[in-house]
């Protein structure tokens, strides 16, 4: 099958490289990814592999000379690779090969083989079809293992037996489940069959390569989908046992629980339609992570799960420093996001105080926005009198606390009087009593005792210093 590449934007650089080749007497094809998107017609990548059967540094040094003689190439002697950037594509050359694995690593025996032997080392069909840019057949398609026809028919699939595909590189059963997710394919039955058996092999994959793919899943349009089959591979428990814990419902005295485990794949999903936030969207698939220690059978009320949330918040560090994701701004955001996520529901009553929306304010304070997307994804019941009747709710709840707002200020709050003011005020070097007028301040203006100005704020020190026997400079 011949494949028109007239019509490619890189057709000058194809030809180019094809011309290139022919005088070092080499053979050169595109491969990977870029062949996949560009028979399905997606956005093609930036990044283009091509194989050559002979030596991909020396290739890639000719063509960058052709090119740019001032090019950088970036050689990578041990794999055989160089790469080079031009008018921002980055082009990587590689030398055709043949690769075997130890059982304890997916580092790879690499020695040099033909391009049958490439192909057949790549993951899945639909990554092992190649397009020659050979002078001879420039533009067709060789396609070993029906990859074209795997496209067509959404289907993933290993060019070789399904578990030595896996059992070489294991994290190949991450990315079978992130083209899953994202390209809306389904995996092979026995492709799936090998997953679960050779799960273990997950092991040895370094959790960051682990995370780059499940972050891919958590940022597909509909992340359940890859969730799913993370869960029912058994992979999820391998690496994520704080989620797979909430699975299940218990019933105890006719009294049952939902099934926190799916509801909270229901809001995942929910909050994606709304926000391409991955951190956003990691609280909602966290938001409920304290309620399997948390959860107790209590006489007379049913189930509860007290606390779950400050638990929940705890836990999301030791997650996030488990599985090598980032401990700065990111993870205090998701810890914050998950502390929070049943306080509007407590608000969301007629007699709620002016007191309980501005605690909520200051808590919350710039991702208060995100909180209530965080909330409305948390409504999965079926009852769509129920959900409108919530969704009310809570649009009632971000017009009070718009009020608030407006009238005290306390959204990223700044005291209206500084440590530095209160220690001339009273002729005081830095001390415990700063400290603890400057929280009876804060407090003073969240209890809505006194408003957030320095002439009232100046005045509440003044006597509260006066409690504590502070003398008022003169």
């Amino acid at each position: 099958m011949e494949i028109n590449l007239n019509q490619n934007k890189n057709l000058k650089l194809f030809k180019l490289i094809s011309e290139v080749a022919a005088k070092n007497d080499q053979s050169v094809f595109l491969v990977g990814g870029f062949v996949r998107d560009l028979l399905m017609k997606r956005e093609i990548p930036t990044d283009i592999d091509f194989v050559t059967e002979g030596n991909g540094i020396e290739l890639a040094k000719a063509v960058a000379k052709e090119l740019n003689p001032n090019l950088k190439v970036s050689v990578f002697k041990n794999y055989g690779t160089a790469m080079f950037r031009h008018n921002g594509l980055d082009l990587e050359f590689v030398g055709a090969r043949k690769e075997s694995y130890a059982e304890d690593s997916r580092k790879p025996f690499v020695e040099n083989g033909t391009l049958e032997d490439d192909q057949k080392r790549r993951d899945f069909t639909i990554n092992a079809m190649a397009i020659s840019l050979n002078q001879n057949n420039f533009g067709d398609l060789i396609d070993p293992f029906e990859g074209i026809s795997d496209l067509k028919n959404k289907i993933l699939r290993t060019p070789l037996a399904p578990i030595q595909t896996y059992s070489d590189d294991p994290l190949r059963m991450m990315r079978a489940i992130r083209f899953a997710a994202t390209l809306h394919f389904k995996i092979e039955e026995d492709s799936l069959k090998a997953i679960k058996s050779e799960n273990e092999r997950i092991k040895i994959v370094s959790l960051e390569r682990i995370m780059v793919e499940f972050n891919k899943i958590m940022l597909a349009e509909k992340p359940s989908k890859g969730l799913k089959i993370l869960e029912e591979t058994g992979l999820l428990e391998l690496f994520m046992p704080e989620l797979t814990a909430l699975k299940g419902i218990e019933e105890i005295e006719g009294q049952t629980h939902k099934d926190n485990f799916w509801h909270t794949l229901e809001v995942v999903d929910n909050i994606s339609k709304n926000t391409e936030n991955l951190w956003l969207r990691w609280a909602a698939l966290l938001h409920d992570i304290g309620k399997a220690p948390t959860k107790k059978f209590v006489e007379g009320s049913g189930w509860t799960f007290h606390g779950h949330e400050f638990l929940g918040s705890k836990m999301v560090k030791a997650l996030f420093y488990r599985l090598k994701l980032p401990l700065g701004t990111d993870m205090k955001y998701v810890q914050k996001l998950v502390k929070l996520s049943s306080r509007p529901i407590a608000l969301i009553d007629d007699g709620t105080s002016d007191s309980a929306l501005r605690r909520l304010l200051f808590d919350a304070g710039e991702d208060l926005e995100d909180l209530f997307i965080l909330n409305k994804a948390d409504i999965t019941t079926k009852n769509s009198s129920k959900q409108a009747k919530f969704k009310r709710n809570f649009e009632e709840v971000a017009l009070k606390i718009k009020e608030v707002e407006e009238k005290d200020h306390v959204r990223n709050f700044q005291p209206p009087i500084s440590g530095e003011e209160i220690m001339e005020m009273f002729n005081l070097k830095p001390s415990r009593e700063i400290g603890i007028l400057k929280e009876k301040v804060k407090e003073a203006i969240l209890e809505g005792e006194i408003a957030n100005d320095k002439e009232e704020a100046r005045n509440f020190v003044i006597k509260e210093g006066e409690k504590l026997g502070l003398i008022l400079s003169k």
